[in-house]
């Protein structure tokens, strides 16, 4: 009885089986893309007061010729930026060791060779550009030279213009809040089609303010029109050489040794030794440098915290009365109204989170700001410590940085109680620093051609349905035989 069972059974599942693997050749295939691999670069930015590291990975297929890239990691250089190695360029070279090492570990091996490296100096290199071109030039040989002794595709050191630098934020800023492209929730690649935001850096040395103009600008130095993910964009931008933080404080110094004993950006209680060399050899100080001064002379300062005259001393900055355009921001400068929303970051995120953190002071309106302002100016160096004893190297300068950015957004860019609340003062979107560096390298990845992918052969979906069925069907026939022919032997037995 089993070896009939057998005899039938074997045939039909050999038929069953044939009958499955005719129709597996029959039906048609279709090449089958695999995922592809990450590319990497990194981007130095070579700020003025520091040197920053970012290494962003991207996948190796592009969307409209734009990288869809992510910042893989970061590292912050010790030190300060490599314009203060002036006088001892092969340090800033050394200065970039650390973090490159790190590169080194972030970036899988087999990618090193053909992840390009990119290093971008902003307005620190710039000043030390005009002051002294052969020092600038010897800077950038140091960091060259350390640079090419990885083995990364270094593709150059290089001196950002202000234009630039403005352009690459607003292109991160935008970027990172998924104004130009995202990805959608049914796995395809959509763009919103909404607005982009504004974008305004304070830097240590420059500021720079970016926004999306439908009008063309009156002055083309303003204009620069981008082409991103299969669009165009008409932007206003403009960049203040020596309105950064720093230089803001070195300009404000220069102008208390010219009129007062005292400074009333400082709180009371608190005072320094000033250097005049520190004070007097940046080019934004020359209009205020003496003729003949001591270079090691150093004057002991002291605050009056008087906000009134810290005002009239940050005013002083600025130039509002001539204007050769319908209308300006200030120092002649061409400006359109400011129109959406706007993004605040770098010192102008840090100035205005002390006011909100540590002064515990809202910073909604204009109104709000100038309040804010007056009372951390009005505060004693005492009390500061209190309030924020762990950030005493800054402390001192927070008075005239919130003065400087009151009139700057006020004034300046003519913020008012309409358009001030559309500012949003940020640090990051999501993990991801905003700064020049990101647009940087999105902009470059239009250079780095994809990678061919490797193809397999695959199935539609629904002739994987109909041979997964096929099979199930063998399966059960192939059990129920089994179990007819068991239940035939049980039967047999017991008789």
């Amino acid at each position: 009885m089993a070896g009939k069972v057998l005899a039938v059974l074997l045939p039909l599942l050999l038929c069953l089986s044939g009958l499955a693997g005719l129709l597996l050749l029959c039906i048609p295939t279709r090449d089958v893309r695999e995922p592809p691999a990450y590319k990497y670069g990194i981007v130095l930015d070579a700020g003025s007061s520091h040197t920053s590291m970012f290494v962003y990975k991207w996948p190796a297929d592009k969307e409209n010729d734009t990288g869809i890239v992510s910042q893989h990691s970061m590292c912050d250089v010790h030190g300060g930026g490599i314009s203060s190695y002036a006088e001892d360029p092969p340090g800033a070279g050394r200065s970039l060791v650390s973090c490159l090492n790190q590169a080194m570990k972030d970036v899988p091996k087999e990618r090193h060779s053909v992840t390009p490296l990119y290093l971008g100096a902003t307005a620190g290199m710039r000043l030390l550009n005009l002051t002294s071109p052969a020092a600038s030039d010897s800077v950038l040989s140091s960091v060259t030279e350390t640079l090419t002794q990885y083995p990364f595709d270094f593709r150059g050191a290089r001196i950002l213009s202000g234009q630039d630098e403005g352009v690459f934020g607003w292109v991160t800023a935008n970027y990172l809040l998924e104004n130009f492209i995202k990805y959608g929730w049914v796995g395809e690649w959509i763009r919103p089609r909404q607005g982009t935001v504004g974008a305004m850096d304070l830097g240590g040395a420059s500021t720079q303010i970016t926004f999306e103009t439908a009008s063309q600008a009156e002055d083309p130095a303003n204009e620069v029109k981008l082409q991103l993910y299969g669009q165009s964009y008409r932007v206003y931008t403009h960049s203040f050489l020596c309105y950064g933080r720093d230089q803001i404080l070195k300009r404000l110094l220069a102008g208390v040794l010219q009129k007062w004993s005292s400074h009333p950006c400082w709180p009371i209680g608190y005072s320094r030794q000033v250097l005049l060399k520190d004070v007097y050899m940046s080019p934004c100080t020359s209009a205020q440098r003496p003729q003949d001064y001591d270079v090691n002379t150093e004057v002991t300062l002291s605050g009056s915290g008087d906000p009134i005259l810290c005002q009239q001393l940050v005013s002083d900055l600025f130039n509002f009365s001539s204007c050769p355009f319908s209308q300006c921001s200030f120092n002649g400068i061409f400006q359109p109204p400011v129109v959406g929303n706007f993004i605040a970051f770098s010192a102008f995120y840090y100035t205005v989170d002390f006011l909100r953190k540590v002064m515990k002071l809202p910073v909604t309106s204009p109104g709000e700001l100038r309040i804010a302002a007056k009372a951390l100016c009005n505060e004693s160096w005492v009390k500061l410590l209190e309030r924020a004893p762990g950030q005493q190297a800054r402390l001192a300068d927070y008075c005239a940085c919130a003065t400087f950015v009151n009139q700057l957004l006020l004034q300046g860019y003519k913020f008012d109680e309409h358009t001030f609340p559309s500012i949003a003062f940020q640090k990051k979107a999501g993990d991801t620093s905003i700064g020049w560096a990101l647009g940087y390298m999105l902009n470059l990845t239009n250079m780095i051609p994809p990678d061919q992918r490797n193809f397999r052969k695959g199935t539609d979906y629904g002739s994987w349905v109909v041979l997964i069925l096929l099979f199930i069907v063998v399966i059960l026939v192939a059990l129920a035989m089994l179990f007819c022919f068991a239940r035939s032997s049980k039967s047999q037995s017991a008789i």
